[in-house]
């Protein structure tokens, strides 16, 4: 059998890459077709190194011709990366952070979602690989950590390195802490403006003694506002995860969540999406799965922008139940629970090394003060 070069293309202008609103044709992604009998040779030429993106294309391809063409088609892509150089819009890299190795942000769009839990257990699950963790909780208007932690009533303590005065973070579970709720009573409100909010979380990020960390966590506060501005003016953030629920109110504030850091201005690699209370088991009924706000509407999100999907997790009493009384569920012994977080923090491990592989360090954006509003300059 003798295939045609256009019906190939016309079964490409099917489909798109990942993140691409355009066809493979219309993009340019498509570079060249060459056929032979029953075999096809397809030329990509991609605009990002991300892994997910190059492998996703490559099945697409192969699905689509099998497809459209012909069923029993011998099929290879080859995929060139020609990733577009960067502007520099990034003009000073932020005060890097003397023995951290990375810094990732866990953000969500919107509150209720379970972010800072999964922040909690994911910081416990890398101290249990073996990782030396920080968490710095930069939920100003409402720190939850301490409480996740069963250190609320702990103080930081004030010790000499090198001649200057530091705080030393709160270690809980083999992770060191810092968080606003350190300084303020239970009950006490903070009614900070934005740059007060932000001369605070200077002072835990770089007035404290951390120490050598191979994965420091800041856990942000829900939507895109001055706090998230703040953080990544100061230091230059390795990745961020986004947190989300299946509903679809949640995750259109999570598709502006992943917006925020892909930026240009901003530009911070978004590692992936978790889907929280992805499903309700209930404990007499373990087999049954009940998907009460909506089934994998985050992972769908992920597949539909581009972004790696990291795993999701149950909606389960005693992931509450441990957050209240300050002993994360993570720390469970062989549960299913300790599964699901388990394969999560594998994936973001595994997804940071491709970001550290393919892409070059992060730098800390820089933002002016314009008309009374925090504003991205770019140069």
């Amino acid at each position: 059998m003798q295939l045609k070069k256009e019906d190939v293309y016309k079964a490409l202008e099917t489909i798109s890459v990942a993140g691409e609103g355009q066809n493979m044709i219309e993009s340019g992604a498509v570079q060249n077709i060459v056929t032979f009998a029953d075999e096809v040779i397809v030329d990509l030429k991609l605009s990002t190194p991300a892994l997910h993106i190059k492998k996703r294309a490559e099945v697409d391809v192969m699905k689509v011709i099998h497809e459209h063409v012909y069923e029993k088609a011998k099929v290879k892509v080859n995929v060139k990366v020609d990733a577009p150089k960067k502007k520099s819009v990034n003009e000073i890299k932020g005060k890097p952070i003397p023995g951290i190795q990375n810094i990732i942000a866990v953000a969500s769009g919107k509150g209720g979602v379970g972010k800072s839990t999964v922040t909690a257990n994911l910081a416990v699950s890398l101290s249990k690989m073996g990782f030396k963790v920080g968490l710095l909780d930069a939920d100003i208007y409402g720190p939850s950590i301490p409480t996740m932690f069963d250190v609320e009533n702990e103080k930081p303590l004030s010790v000499k390195v090198e001649g200057k005065s530091k705080m030393k973070p709160v270690e809980s579970y083999g992770v060191k802490i810092l968080s606003i709720g350190f300084f303020t009573k239970p009950s006490q409100a903070v009614i900070w403006r934005g740059p007060m909010a932000g001369k605070a979380l200077n002072q835990m990020i770089f007035d404290a003694n951390w120490g050598k960390l191979d994965f420091l966590l800041v856990d942000l506060p829900p939507g895109t506002g001055d706090i998230h501005l703040s953080i990544m003016q100061s230091m230059p953030i390795t990745g961020s995860v986004i947190v989300s629920t299946p509903q679809n109110v949640a995750l259109a504030d999570a598709r502006k969540g992943v917006a925020m850091f892909q930026q240009e201005s901003i530009n911070v690699p978004v590692l992936g999406i978790v889907e929280n209370m992805a499903y309700f088991t209930p404990e007499e009924l373990p087999e049954n799965k009940y998907y009460i706000f909506g089934e994998a509407g985050a992972k769908r999100l992920s597949e539909d922008i581009g972004v790696p999907f990291l795993g999701e997790v149950p909606l389960v009493q005693s992931i509450r139940e441990s957050g209240d009384v300050g002993r994360p569920a993570a720390l469970q012994e062989a549960t299913p629970i300790v599964e699901a977080f388990n394969e999560l923090t594998k994936n973001v491990v595994q997804e940071l090394v491709n970001r550290n592989e393919n892409l070059p360090p992060t730098e800390a954006i820089k933002i002016t003060t314009m008309a009374g509003c925090s504003a991205v300059k770019n140069k």
